[in-house]
C-alpha cells in the first residue's frame, strides 16, 4: 500500500479521534472568579463546570429571627474559618423551613467582601467534589461548599466521595475549603427497623451498634459542628411573621390586624416555619399593594 492509499484512511482516522475527544472528560475549568460571589457545579454533556450565580440571595444575618443560637454558632465557626482560624464542617439538620439554607446563604453576604465564596453542588454530583477541591486549593479567596437538603440512598456514589473529602482520604481536602450541608435527616442514611437487630449487648448491659448502624452514623460524625433546628412555636412564628411584614412596609396596627389570618393560613400549610411566614408575608404585603393602587386608580 503505498503513501497515496493510506491517505484517505488517515483522514477518516483523524475524524474519529475528534469525534471520541469531543467525549472524552475533560479537566475541570476555572470561571472567571470576579462574576460573583456564588457559584454552581453542573454537568453539561459529560463535563462538569462552575457556573457564576447572576442574582445572589441578598438575605442578611439581621433578616432571620427566633434562630439566635443557631445563627451564633454559625456566624462564629464561619468567622473564624475566614480569619483562617480551625473551623468545621457543619452540618444543619431539623425541621424544614426553619432557616437552615437562608442562614448559610446570609453569611455568605457576611463575609463576602472578606474574600468568602461558596459553591453549590447538588447531591448527584458529589462524586466530581474532588475535582472541586483541586480547582479551588491554591485560589486565596475561602470556599463554602453547600450541599442543600443532603440525604443519601443505600448505595448512591456521591456518598463516598464526600465521606472521602470530610475525613479519611489520603488527598485532604485544603484548608481553604469547608462543606456546610442541611438535611432534614441527621444521619443522612435511612434507617429501618431491620437494623436495630444489628446491636449487640454486652454483659454490663451496654449497648453497642453493629457495623450496619455504624456506617449509617459515620458520614455523620464526620461534621465537626452539628446545628438542629426545631419547629416554631405559635409566637414565634408570629414574630417572624410580623417581622417579615415590616419588612414589606406594613406598619403595626397592620401587622396586628393581620395574626389571625396568619394563622390560618399556617394551618391551610400544616406547618409554622419561616418559610411559612415569609410566603404569608409576601402575599399579604402583594395582596394590600394592588387594593391601594387599584384605589388610587
Amino acid at each position: 500500500m503505498n503513501l497515496e492509499d493510506l491517505e484517505p484512511l488517515l483522514l477518516r482516522a483523524e475524524r474519529v479521534l475528534e469525534r471520541l475527544e469531543a467525549w472524552l472528560p475533560r479537566p475541570l475549568g476555572a470561571p472567571d472568579w470576579d462574576l460573583s460571589t456564588a457559584f454552581r457545579y453542573r454537568r453539561r454533556q459529560g463535563m462538569g463546570r462552575l457556573e457564576p450565580v447572576r442574582h445572589v440571595s441578598t438575605i442578611q444575618l439581621a433578616d432571620l429571627h427566633e434562630i439566635e443560637p443557631q445563627k451564633e454558632r454559625l456566624w462564629r465557626n464561619t468567622a473564624q474559618f475566614v480569619a483562617g482560624q480551625p473551623a468545621n464542617n457543619v452540618l444543619l439538620t431539623g425541621a424544614r423551613g426553619t432557616g437552615k439554607s437562608s442562614l448559610i446563604k446570609a453569611c455568605l453576604n457576611t463575609f463576602a467582601d472578606q474574600g468568602l465564596r461558596l459553591i453549590e453542588i447538588d447531591k448527584a454530583d458529589l462524586v466530581d467534589l474532588p475535582d472541586v477541591v483541586e480547582l479551588v486549593s491554591r485560589r486565596p479567596e475561602r470556599f463554602i461548599v453547600f450541599c442543600d437538603d443532603l440525604s443519601f440512598e443505600e448505595g448512591e456514589s456521591g456518598y463516598k466521595a464526600l465521606k472521602s473529602i470530610l475525613d479519611g482520604s489520603v488527598a485532604a481536602a485544603s484548608d481553604n475549603l469547608l462543606i456546610y450541608a442541611t438535611s432534614n435527616r441527621r444521619h443522612l442514611l435511612p434507617e429501618t427497623m431491620k437494623d436495630n437487630l444489628s446491636y449487640q449487648h454486652t454483659e454490663d448491659g451496654e449497648l453497642h451498634p453493629g457495623e450496619v448502624v455504624e456506617e449509617k452514623i459515620s458520614l455523620s460524625e464526620r461534621f465537626g459542628l452539628w446545628i438542629s433546628f426545631y419547629p416554631f412555636s405559635q409566637p414565634e412564628y408570629l414574630a417572624i411573621v410580623a417581622q417579615w411584614l415590616s419588612h414589606f412596609g406594613l406598619d403595626a396596627a397592620a401587622i396586628e390586624a393581620a395574626r389571625p389570618e396568619a394563622l390560618v393560613f399556617a394551618l391551610e400549610r400544616g406547618s409554622r416555619s419561616g418559610r411559612v411566614a415569609y410566603q404569608f408575608a409576601r402575599d399579604l404585603a402583594g395582596r394590600r399593594a394592588m387594593d391601594s393602587g387599584a384605589g388610587s386608580a
